[in-house]
């Protein structure tokens, strides 16, 4: 059996879990916005890696094909990143891998198999981090194996990193004048969201000024920022 690892739109990152599962692949197969050649240098150290290039990828992928045929282990492919550009004929094409997308898709359309192993570079928005691996029999019998990068939450900061970053956020302004316009804008019933925006600093700033305002009737700005450690 054969193993062919499918990726596309990584946009200049390779992620470690990624790699790690490419590892057991013969051949690298990428759809494009690669977005630097550093990527292509590290797919290649994994295994030999066909790519075509995106619409993000510039200058430096003026030599990569906009769109790439090839056969392995008895399969014919054709690549392109977007999907839009694909010829309206196609012969003797078993299956077509395109990107552009970041939305993970197969189907079968006219007897060709088509699949966007959607991105596996930076997240967008709550969009899944997918690729694929493509299975090939000696008979040129294939099945295709989904990976989905599994969404880790952030880590809860600890008290002390919350205050780190909140000096940080706060020591490059006047800091006294920044609560006592939060104060004010307390006093006149703004949201925590209304004033974050209006002092232009995080909610999360915003409301522990505010709370620690509420909390402690007549603190002054310099006792709110003694509270903070500030």
């Amino acid at each position: 059996m054969h193993r062919i690892g499918i990726i596309s739109d990584t946009h200049g990152l390779l992620r470690p879990e990624v790699a790690e599962v490419l590892q057991g692949c013969e051949v690298i197969l990428h759809g494009g916005d690669i977005n630097n050649p550093d990527i292509l240098d590290k797919l290649n150290q994994i295994a030999p890696t066909y790519a075509v290039r995106g619409n993000n990828d510039k200058e430096w992928a003026k030599d990569l094909p906009e769109t790439l045929s090839l056969k392995l282990y008895g399969i014919n492919f054709f690549m392109v990143h977007n999907k839009k550009h694909i010829p309206q004929e196609l012969k003797n094409v078993d299956i077509i891998i395109y990107g552009h997308s970041h939305k993970y898709e197969e189907k079968s359309v006219d007897g060709h198999f088509m699949m966007n192993p959607g991105s596996c570079g930076p997240r967008r928005f709550t969009q899944p981090i997918t690729f694929a691996v493509l299975e090939v029999e000696d008979d040129c019998s294939y099945r295709v194996e989904k990976i989905e990068i599994a969404h880790m939450p952030k880590r809860a900061k600890s008290d002390i990193e919350e205050a780190e970053d909140l000096l940080q956020e706060v020591t490059a302004r006047d800091t006294k004048k920044l609560v006592k316009s939060v104060m004010r804008d307390t006093d006149k019933k703004l949201s925590v969201e209304e004033i974050a925006v209006k002092n232009g600093i995080s909610k999360e700033l915003a409301e522990q000024i505010c709370r620690l305002y509420l909390t402690h009737p007549g603190v002054s700005a310099d006792g709110i920022l003694g509270k903070m450690g500030l």
